[in-house]
């Protein structure tokens, strides 16, 4: 543990792993839970949100905490995994302080909330000491002109003030590395003030990433939440069937407004995909497969692969069509394996090596056919092609997955990381409640 005296930032607790006696990880941080206390008081550290597998949220008591040290946390005895609850007297670290305007005391000028240190006092408990603040006008970026200090927590006033206008550029630093579907999980967890104000110092592409991964109430209030002209950029972002998907659970009026207001190379995909039934190959597909014309080389290929926008199920394969290029294609001449590019020489013509044995999806083919059809020819994306012979898009074995899964398995996954109707009060339960 570290001793009596030792500071530590609060940001720097962010993503690291926790460790039960055992030496077995058991999750990451996600934040610090704190109690406000009266008469500029520190506040006192009740414990850690930590994040376990399934991306379910626990509390870890401090008085369970062993060690800080070495980038990691240690920690006695069994864990309480029942799901972390915040109660009304308890503030969140880094999703409620950092970014925060408070007062500097000494000048009664504003200064921004930067990052908090805790510190354990000789009677080991853990409380705020420290409050790293920049002085000058907050930014959008984090970095500023101003001035950044380290002060005592009695030299500020103003954490008990409901906020407007916080910010997030503090908040997005500290979970700068998370992939899209863990800050979904990061920004689920916020309150609706907070979360919208994380879109709003996202940017575009980072916003659309993060919206793919978070249930569809959350996508339409945060997207409700941003100006029509941003909305649509973001929108414009996301891949068309995604954005498709957010559309059609918006009212037809306002998904027809954002629509208008959508480059129009951009909206007719999303446009074409609108028109399909949501369970069929055509409202599943996406529109931007790895189509390549038959005197392309199999170097061609393995270099469209290589590319890190494609995601991995789309990866897997590339499709053969006349011109154009650009879905709806000219006549689909057949599909190539990921692993037969792999053991062709690199000047192939993947013309000569396409696999035209295996019949294309209609558009109007059903969610029970398409997976039957997956399962069958062991394939991670398959073809939608129209009467025409026309590639249309691909269907892949993640946007099925998400028609399988129960309507609100997204809201589930955040919150619980289990199947509803799992029980998991038994799994390492020590206590009644979180542990408080």
């Amino acid at each position: 543990m570290a001793g009596a005296g030792t500071r530590v930032f609060i940001s720097h607790l962010a993503g690291i792993a926790v460790f039960d006696p055992n030496g077995d990880q058991v999750g990451r941080v996600r934040d610090v839970v704190v109690s406000l206390r009266i008469g500029g008081r520190p506040p006192r550290v009740l414990g850690l949100v930590v994040e376990v597998v399934g991306r379910r949220r626990i509390f870890l008591p401090m008085t369970r905490v062993t060690s800080l040290e070495s980038g990691q946390v240690l920690t006695t005895g069994v864990i309480n995994m029942r799901r972390f609850e915040q109660r009304a007297a308890e503030t969140l670290v880094l999703a409620e302080l950092l970014d925060r305007r408070v007062t500097e005391t000494g000048t009664d000028s504003e200064v921004t909330v930067l990052d908090v240190a805790m510190v354990q006092s000789r009677l080991r408990e853990w409380e705020i000491s420290k409050v790293f603040v920049q002085r000058g006008k907050p930014t959008r970026l984090r970095k500023s002109k101003g001035e950044a200090v380290t002060l005592d927590w009695s030299a500020v006033t103003g954490f008990s003030l409901a906020e407007e206008g916080q910010g997030a550029a503090n908040l997005l630093a500290t979970f700068d590395q998370l992939r899209p579907a863990d800050l979904a999980n990061v920004m689920h967890h916020l309150s609706a003030k907070r979360r919208a104000e994380v879109a709003a110092a996202l940017d575009d592409e980072r916003l659309a990433d993060v919206l793919e991964e978070l249930p569809e109430d959350d996508q339409v209030e945060i997207i409700g939440k941003l100006k029509d002209e941003r909305a649509a950029d973001v929108l414009e972002a996301m891949d068309p069937d995604d954005a498709a998907d957010l559309l059609s659970e918006l009212p037809g009026e306002e998904a027809e407004r954002l629509l208008q207001l959508m480059e129009p190379e951009e909206a007719a995909p999303v446009r074409r995909l609108l028109a399909y039934q949501e369970d069929t190959a055509g409202g599943l597909m996406t529109t931007e497969p790895i189509v390549l014309e038959p005197n392309a080389t199999v170097a061609e290929a393995l270099a469209r692969v290589r590319v890190s926008d494609h995601k991995p199920a789309l990866a897997a394969q590339v499709y053969v069509c006349r011109p154009p290029n650009e879905t709806p294609t000219g006549k689909y001449l057949g599909t190539i394996h990921f692993q037969r590019l792999l053991r062709e020489p690199p000047y192939t013509l993947v013309g000569s090596i396409v696999d035209g044995d295996l019949d294309p999806l209609p558009p109007d083919t059903p969610l029970s056919l398409i997976t039957s059809y997956l399962a069958t020819y062991n394939m991670v994306a398959a073809p939608v092609v129209d009467e025409a012979d026309h590639l249309l898009g691909a269907v892949t074995v993640d946007d099925v997955l998400d028609h399988l899964l129960p309507e609100d398995w997204r809201e589930a996954s955040l919150h619980d990381g289990e199947p509803h109707g799992t029980p998991h009060d038994e799994v390492f339960e020590s206590e009644a409640t979180h542990g408080r």
